[in-house]
Formats: structure tokens, C-alpha cells, sequence
């Protein structure tokens, strides 16, 4: 089992569900947690006067998208979340990056379930 944490532009959020949902829909059942956040990388934040002074935003607000998967679909998902994650015209600076982490257990609350099958 893995977790696939994305951190993307929230405009391309949308994007991103749709390509998961075509490769990890179960009769309905998709998974997905979602928050938003704050950081910064290579892209820098926009430029706004403030008091009659530029002033550049540290963070840059991002959205987090957090997927357990079994070890099947890490490249299925991974793959989707590049595909609706990358700005038309072959990606930008700022379109995010996508981490990938074991996951050592998971456990459904409602019955118990352990591993693969409780995700």
C-alpha cells in the first residue's frame, strides 16, 4: 500500500478528480482527501503594492490531494494526477509535485478491515 500526496495548483483540482476517477472508480466509490495549503518552491508568489510598496507573497496557496492506494494502481494514480495536474501547453513552473510514501496500515473504522482491502 502506498500514499500519493499531490501538491497542485487549486485551479487544475478538477481536472486532477476526473483523471483519478477514470482510473480508480469503483462502482462509485472514489476516495480522495483534499485541503489546502500553503508553500513556496521555484514559482514565487504575485507581486502586490501594498502602502505604495511592492511586496511578494512568501506562500503560495496550493492544494493538497492525498490518495492511499494498493501497490496496483500507485502508477495508474500517479500518471492521472500528472495528467490533470500539468498546465496546457506541456506544464509551467508551479504545477506541483507528487509524493509518494509507504503506508504501513489501513484500517476501516466501520468494520475493522486491515490492509489492502480497508482502502
Amino acid at each position: 500500500m502506498k500514499l500519493v500526496i499531490a501538491i497542485i495548483r487549486p485551479e487544475r483540482l478538477e481536472a486532477v478528480q476526473e483523471a483519478l476517477q477514470r482510473v480508480l472508480d469503483e462502482e462509485d466509490r472514489y476516495r480522495i482527501t483534499v485541503d489546502s495549503v500553503e508553500g513556496h518552491g521555484a514559482q514565487q508568489g504575485e507581486v502586490e503594492l501594498f502602502r505604495g510598496q511592492r511586496i511578494r507573497a512568501r506562500l503560495v496557496p496550493r492544494t493538497r490531494v492525498m490518495v492511499a492506494v494498493n501497490e496496483t494502481y500507485v502508477e495508474k494514480t500517479i500518471n492521472a494526477i500528472i495528467a490533470g495536474a500539468r498546465t496546457e501547453g506541456g506544464g509551467a513552473v508551479g504545477d506541483g509535485k507528487i509524493f509518494v510514501q509507504p503506508l504501513e496500515e489501513c484500517i476501516r473504522i466501520r468494520t475493522g478491515e486491515r490492509g489492502s482491502t480497508a482502502i
